[in-house]
């Protein structure tokens, strides 16, 4: 059964940073693409970055190119997002994905509040 867990999230100031963590199970972790989406209020979920299988191939949301470093540690099936310079505008609920067969597979998310 796939299962991705999500943690790091919090309270950070803007101009701060976090370190989100998605820890992966239940599938071929070096097989697959990991993403992550985010959901602010009232707000579709919006793709923020993807990494491929083997870390080689990374993508950024505009928003975000240049401030958050997506990256992933295989041999812990673990993926991760950086986040510096943190925006108000950042602020949201972040999912970890993947999609094997088709599906999409989704963590709970973990809060990112970005407040002064």
């Amino acid at each position: 059964q796939v299962h991705l867990v999500e943690s790091g999230g919090g309270l950070v100031q803007p101009g701060g940073s976090l370190r989100l963590s998605c820890a992966a199970s239940g599938f071929t972790f070096t097989s697959y693409a990991m993403s992550w989406y985010r959901q602010a209020p009232g707000k579709e979920r919006e793709l923020v970055a993807s990494i491929s299988s083997t870390g080689m191939t990374r993508d950024y949301a505009d928003s975000v190119k240049g401030r958050f470093t997506i990256s992933r540690d295989n041999a812990k099936n673990a993926a991760y997002l950086q986040m510096d310079s943190l925006k108000p505008e950042d602020t949201a609920v972040y999912y970890c994905n993947v999609v094997l067969r088709r599906f999409d597979y989704w963590g709970q998310g973990t809060q990112v509040t970005v407040s002064s």
